[in-house]
């Protein structure tokens, strides 16, 4: 008997159908049956299922005589199922990577209950993937299971049927089934949430709930979307049989008059001249399931009323003067924003006109992200080595909280900003600077750039379209040629530099000042970090942070983290971070998993970490500074070199063992190979070659030569004089 059986309704998406069927026979959980329902498609699905079948011994085909639509499908899909709990999965989406351990670790941990809620998002053919917006309702805080009583809100939630889990045996005792017709996941979803005697969530993307250009079952106009008074008789016929549900009366009268007024007020459902028939039927729904003093908002009672009355025209009337009154307001609020932005450029070019001030700085790190990276060390520096010069620091609102007393905070945009642009003589910078700067005589830009390159960058790119995008290649050369100064940190860097951004600035190969830090450390800070993150004492903690993938359309984690953990033991934790670029986390934090992806300084991650694993990051080169043991993670390296390219293998002079899939990641791990002599050899090489000038006192040398005029920089100390603060690990072990 498998743990899950997916059940797959297949009809006429022959495109989408390996994708969707891939996705769940790749998961990493892999005790399940598929059941593929061949609803009698004319196209070639059922030799696509029966493809799939002859393959993987997973996969039941099953093949209807004639076509009977979703409901029916479904149906026969679950006649047939044997596993412990049944998911419903339409053709043309897909599970997330991991979703099915996610599921049987979240059923395992709330006590098997009948029925879990999962999330979603969808996912366009555009390739944006947004994430639904009811999502806070499927939080875990709180006792689980619980009964719908206890969290009523989970019947806002779009009611369809394959964003569940459901225990198959709790399905069999109750008789449930799917009825024919268009809107059938209406009439399965609510009775079996109100029957459910235990019910969990996972605050977890599960499903991606494809929105194609063109076919959408739901966005297809036509008379069958009439089908929506159908089920909702079910629905209360449902509630009739049963008057221990009838609590439920009033929310689910609620949500019918909600998703009458949906379907009538979407251009693309009802045909033209069906629109007074249709809301004929939706009075005589209201006023035969009305229940009488039902709570409602001021926009719901105008919208129940509507209905109630069945005022077509009046409806209509309102939706024309709520659009006029929205286009009004949007060309007001664009007008007021280009006023703003008239006057701002005034005082831009007024301040222009005044004088520099000696005696300033301004710094901002990835486009107003927060303080840290070299920027943030080197302003930290202008206050201890050239404490006359004032700072100020440019982020946005949300990333205050990360700037330390000291500089005075600027907000992207606003007035102070383009004063501080216009008048500061020292201009420092970790990305692009604002392409609206204009450089003025004795004003000094610092690029600092942010790490030691690996992947391509700067003109490099032209030659890889997929990474470039919509790099403006004229732009950035009018950049680099207002740039004075660039950080390197070795040899590497600065050659890659001059050739990537070709200018008439001066390189100073002086080290990447971020890593001072990791110079400077102490064991107690060690502690006092990882404690303030939650590692459990005496855990080895991994640091798991891979870089960007422009090849692919969503940024999902190379390894299975849950997984990876289970079979390392009880000894290890992940501390997982995504790329700045991901715009989300690669995992939730969740028993030995702590998403750090927010935490504003990767320096604090490193030095808290006992090991790193990544791909083909450049944190790399800054961790290697630690001389702590690091594993590269390459499973796809033909993949990224193609489309983006790499200045060198880095497999073939790596910072320590290379693992090219995750069994071999965790065999490293297990037999200890992480932190063996062979890896420790690597890494000494490896910190030859790429961290010859990171001692500590970096941006001390940039201060003392952009800022005081030194010509000669205080002198570097020697690898095997350098003492990093030893990890937890380390330290426990000695």
């Amino acid at each position: 008997m498998p743990r899950f059986s997916v059940v797959v309704p297949v009809y006429k998406v022959q495109a989408y159908l390996h994708e969707c069927l891939e996705s769940v026979l790749s998961q990493s959980c892999p005790d399940l049956e598929l059941i593929a329902v061949d609803d009698c498609s004319p196209d070639a699905c059922g030799a696509i299922i029966e493809e799939f079948a002859a393959r993987d011994p997973r996969v039941r085909p099953v093949h209807l005589p004639e076509n009977s639509g979703l409901g029916p499908a479904r149906n026969a899909g679950m006649e047939r199922a044997t596993g412990d709990y049944l998911i419903f999965l339409d053709s043309d989406d897909t599970l997330t990577p991991g979703a099915l351990r996610a599921i049987a670790d979240r059923l395992k941990e709330t006590g098997e209950p009948d029925v879990l809620v999962y999330d979603y998002a969808r996912t366009y053919w555009t390739g944006e993937a947004v994430r639904n917006q009811g999502a806070a309702r499927l939080t875990e805080r709180g006792p689980a299971p619980f009964r719908l009583k206890d969290r009523p809100g989970l019947l806002r939630l779009l009611a369809v049927a394959w964003n569940k889990a459901y225990r198959r045996e709790f399905l069999v005792r109750e008789g449930f089934a799917f009825p024919p017709g268009y809107y059938e996941d209406t009439p399965w979803t609510y009775p079996v949430l109100m029957t459910a005697g235990s019910i969990a969530t996972l605050d977890r993307v599960c499903v991606h709930y494809r929105q194609r250009r063109r076919g959408n079952i739901l966005g297809t106009a036509g008379e069958r979307h009439f089908d929506v008074f159908d089920q909702y008789d079910r629905v209360f016929a449902y509630l009739d049989e049963r008057p221990e549900l009838a609590r439920w009366r009033p929310m689910l009268f609620r949500r019918m008059v909600d998703h009458l007024a949906a379907v009538f007020a979407r251009d693309d459902r009802l045909p033209r001249g069906t629109h007074a028939e249709f809301l004929r039927r939706a009075r005589a729904h209201y006023r035969r399931y009305r229940v009488p003093g039902t709570p409602a908002t001021l926009r719901a009672r105008l919208r129940h009323t509507l209905i109630r009355l069945g005022l077509h025209r009046t409806y209509r009337a309102l939706r024309l003067a709520t659009a006029l009154h929205r286009r009004t307001d949007t060309c007001a609020r664009k007008l007021a924003r280009a006023l703003h932005r008239a006057a701002l450029r005034l005082h831009y070019k007024i301040q222009l006109c005044l004088p520099l001030h000696a005696d300033r700085a301004v710094f901002s790190a990835y486009d107003g992200r927060g303080h840290g990276c070299s920027p943030g060390a080197l302003e930290e520096a202008f206050r201890t080595v050239a404490p006359h010069i004032r700072t100020a620091w440019i982020a946005h609102p949300e990333h205050h909280h990360t700037v330390p007393p000291g500089p005075r905070r600027v907000r992207p945009g606003t007035a102070a900003y383009w004063t501080a642009l216009a008048r500061s003589k020292y201009v420092i910078s970790n990305v692009g600077f604002d392409r609206r700067l204009v450089k003025r005589r004795g004003q000094v830009l610092v690029q600092t750039q942010h790490g030691t390159p690996l992947k391509h960058m700067g003109l490099d790119l032209q030659e890889y379209p997929a990474a470039a995008r919509d790099t403006d290649f004229a732009e950035l050369l009018r950049d680099v040629d207002r740039w004075d100064y660039v950080l390197s940190a070795n040899r590497h860097t600065t050659l890659t530099w001059e050739r990537a951004y070709p200018g008439t600035y001066t390189t100073l190969e002086y080290g990447c000042p971020r890593n001072d830090v990791l110079q400077r450390a102490t064991a107690e800070d060690v502690t006092r970090l990882r404690e303030s993150l939650g590692i459990p004492e005496g855990t080895v903690a991994i640091l798991y942070a891979p870089t960007y993938r422009d090849y692919r359309r969503t940024q999902r984690p190379g390894l299975d983290l849950e997984q990876v953990l289970r079979r390392l033991g009880p000894r290890f934790a992940v501390l997982a971070r995504a790329h700045f670029r991901c715009g989300g986390p690669l995992a939730r934090t969740s028993g030995r998993v702590i998403d750090v992806t927010d935490h504003p300084g990767v320096e604090q991650l490193c030095l808290a970490s006992d090991a790193l694993v990544t791909d083909y990051s450049s944190i790399m080169f800054d961790y290697a500074n630690l001389d702590r043991p690091i594993v590269l993670h390459a499973d796809d390296w033909e993949a990224y070199e193609a489309a983006r390219g790499t200045y060198f293998d880095v497999r073939s002079f790596p910072p320590g063992a290379v693992a090219r899939s995750e069994d071999e990641l965790i065999d490293i791990f297990v037999t200890g190979h992480w932190h063996g002599a062979r890896s420790a050899q690597l890494r000494r090489a490896f910190r030859e070659r790429f961290c010859p000038y990171d001692d500590g006192h970096a941006a001390e040398r940039v201060v003392r030569h952009v800022v005081l005029g030194e010509a000669h920089a205080p002198p570097v100390v020697p690898l095997d004089e350098r003492h990093p603060a030893p990890s937890a690990a380390a330290a426990l072990s000695l």
